[in-house]
């Protein structure tokens, strides 16, 4: 028996070795990226200079402000603690990364996965890093940048037909961004059966692809028609019709259906079925994408296709895909990758 117990002691120290690999790469990576959105100037990031002189006027006793609730809260304990514009940028998106780890954790629960949370998260953080959606999120669209996962997060819960964790982490999410209600309000759509889903996902993409949703809002709602193009009216951001957006948002929700051969049973399904809450992010925008700055009706949706993606590696039937050391070594990248979009405000 005593080869045994050497060989359990000795694969006992490798997996702990391997978690405390990942911890320390998954912490230097956090760290890292933290520093770059932390330090960024107030000139890079569209409304970055917009938070950094609300942050500033607190200290001088400001008062109303159109925020949202729990981004004044956190902003005014920061701001009283004597915290530098630095760290308060730090803490925003220390703050965005949590929720990450909160939503990357209750989809791995929900994929049924059983261990390995750890490498699934060095894969999801590579993804969000190599996407410049997730860089909008942290230097520009700040407030809605936080409130992204959590509104996933609570959508996955009514998906699992979880209402506690459904109104908590909805409640959080508009607390952080008012625009989280127009998401929570598609998620009936979750009640649908796949084969429905699959219909109101054509059906959504061809009324917006050609102009019928901003024709029935424009005749039928000209209320909010006129609010949705009175945000940023002199922006110089692209309105109307964005068929690009479209396109390339609608081959995120075919992916896992496409490439579902690729990945091991059953989470390929569960993957499938879970792109249902993708879909209904993208409902807002197919509704009213047409307006200025159409593409932060996107931000959720396009952050949550990163965990899909981390999803479809981390399950992959292709073996140098879910290996860890291929993946510890993307993370490595895609941390250069983000430092470069960060500083060169390189959005989608």
């Amino acid at each position: 028996m005593q080869p045994a117990i050497a060989y359990d002691e000795s694969h006992s120290s490798l997996v702990n070795a391997r978690i405390l690999l990942s911890l320390m790469l998954l912490a230097a990576a956090c760290l890292f990226a933290d520093a770059v959105v932390g330090l960024r100037g107030i000139d890079v990031g569209t409304d970055t200079h917009v938070y950094a002189a609300y942050f500033v006027s607190l200290r001088e006793g400001v008062g109303g402000t159109r925020f949202e609730p729990s981004f004044v809260l956190f902003t005014h304990a920061l701001s009283s603690a004597g915290m530098s514009l630095h760290a308060y940028q730090a803490s925003l998106f220390a703050l965005m990364l949590l929720t990450v780890f909160v939503a990357s954790r209750r989809y791995f629960d929900y994929l049924g996965s059983e261990r390995g949370y750890l490498g699934f998260l060095v894969a999801a953080l590579m993804w969000l890093f190599l996407s410049p959606t997730f860089v909008n999120g942290a230097i520009n669209a700040v407030r809605q940048g936080v409130a992204s996962m959590l509104v996933f997060t609570a959508l996955l819960a009514f998906h699992r037909r979880q209402w506690r964790a459904f109104f908590v982490y909805g409640a959080l999410a508009v607390s952080f961004h008012y625009s989280s209600l127009l998401y929570l309000a598609c998620a009936p759509v979750l009640l649908l059966s796949e084969r429905m889903l699959r219909l109101a996902a054509a059906a959504a993409f061809l009324a917006y692809c050609s102009g019928l949703t901003m024709l029935l809002v424009r005749t039928g709602v000209p209320v909010l028609y006129n609010m949705v193009m009175a945000y940023s009216p002199n922006a110089v951001y692209r309105a109307g019709v964005r068929l690009d957006f479209a396109l390339f948002s609608i081959f995120w929700y075919l992916l896992p259906y496409v490439l579902g051969r690729l990945v091991r049973e059953p989470f390929d399904r569960r993957i499938q079925h879970g792109a249902a809450i993708y879909l209904a992010e993208l409902l807002p925008f197919f509704l009213i994408g047409w307006g200025n700055y159409s593409n932060r009706y996107l931000l959720p949706a396009w952050m949550s296709a990163s965990l899909m993606l981390a999803a479809m590696c981390f399950h992959s039937r292709l073996a140098p895909l879910r290996n860890p050391v291929l993946l510890r070594g993307g993370l490595v990248v895609a941390c250069g990758v983000f430092a470069y979009y960060v500083t060169h405000m390189v959005t989608l």
